[in-house]
């Protein structure tokens, strides 16, 4: 039994004893028989009551709700303090209003409440993106003040999904130099959940590493880890909810996300990004200088052979064919910086050490 049918025999019964009723009223004052005509009525009502009660009740109210649902929570929000606001308004001069010679002393009240109360929406409305950027700088920057408020010195760094599942984000927060709280959305650990049940098994390992990096990093006790519930309202995707959230909190986003360090840039938001910092800190080999290298490969170019230094820098060898799978003393002829990372040319030296 739906609701409707049940609103449908309430309306039924209302409306019949409603019609009965008011021709009862109506044959006692024309005349007539008064049992006749309230019956007539009243089966009347009733069948108006079956048919228009629904129209009424349940639709009106449907509508409303499927109304409500389509428009945003910001918007809505706003239009209720809005209308909070101006009835507020409108009640402040209801005295002075109704203090007016008649008949204005009468309408102008009903009248102040309809223009401020509509007033209050449409402004508070078209201007909710200001009202509520003010609101989150007062009531968002609650967890920064709450940190500062421990260390004076101490600021907000947030993590994205990418340097969880990275992983060597632990390892750097361990040598102390992230000073200050490492800040993880909770919509960065839903991403990282939805990884980890992925039906593909290389992205469920990772998202399981993401989750496990969370955790070590909150055992660790010389690393301070916050999760954040603050979240960014108008956008589904976590990079843009990254980005405008560092905005507000005036901080760095650690990544290793190319794409997102882009976007950030773009928009005026400092990027910590972990490549970068590894490209930073590998040995700086200058041309002259002379380095053992293990040649793996063939190179690109003829005679060319190609290994790799102990912290991943590709070490292109001249003439270096002859040498593959031994160990050859090379000395530094060139040395170029690229997106990929820094990229080394040396020559043999000619002292070859046998691989062991």
């Amino acid at each position: 039994m739906s609701i409707e049918f049940i609103f449908r025999i309430i309306g039924m019964f209302a409306f019949g004893v409603w019609g009965g009723f008011e021709g009862y009223t109506l044959a006692e004052n024309v005349g007539g028989n008064v049992w006749q005509i309230a019956v007539v009525l009243g089966l009347i009502g009733a069948l108006a009551g079956l048919i228009l009660t629904p129209y009424l009740t349940i639709r009106p109210v449907r509508a409303l709700r499927r109304l409500l649902l389509k428009v945003p929570g910001r918007s809505l929000l706003a239009g209720l303090f809005g209308l909070t606001l101006g009835l507020v308004i409108a009640a402040l001069l209801t005295l002075p209003l109704s203090l007016l010679p008649n008949p204005f002393n009468q309408i102008a009240p009903f009248v102040g409440v309809v223009l401020f109360g509509y007033f209050g929406i449409v402004i508070f409305v078209m201007r909710q993106d200001d009202i509520y950027a003010v609101f989150r700088s007062i009531f968002g920057g609650r967890l920064e003040r709450e940190i500062a408020s421990q260390d004076s010195n101490a600021r907000l760094v947030l993590l994205d999904s990418s340097v969880l599942i990275d992983g060597r984000i632990v390892d750097i927060a361990r040598t102390g130099f992230l000073n200050g709280t490492l800040v993880i959305p909770r919509f960065v650990l839903q991403e990282i959940q939805y990884v980890a049940d992925s039906a593909d098994p290389l992205r469920r390992q990772r998202g399981r590493r993401g989750l496990a990096v969370v955790s070590e990093l909150q055992q660790d006790p010389n690393v301070t880890v916050q999760i954040s519930d603050m979240d960014v309202e108008g956008t589904r995707r976590v990079d843009d909810k990254l980005v405008v959230l560092a905005r507000q909190l005036r901080c760095p986003i650690l990544t290793n996300d190319y794409n997102l360090n882009r976007v950030a840039e773009l928009q005026g938001v400092p990027v910590l990004n972990i490549n970068e910092l590894a490209n930073a800190v590998k040995a700086l080999y200058l041309p002259g200088e002379t380095l053992y290298i293990k040649v793996i490969q063939e190179g690109k170019e003829p005679d060319q052979g190609v290994g790799y230094l102990d912290d991943g820098t590709m070490v292109v060898v001249e003439e270096g064919r002859d040498y593959i799978g031994k160990k050859v003393e090379a000395v530094v002829t060139k040395a170029l910086q690229t997106a990929a990372g820094r990229m080394l040319f040396a020559r043999p030296k000619g002292t070859i050490q046998e691989d062991d």
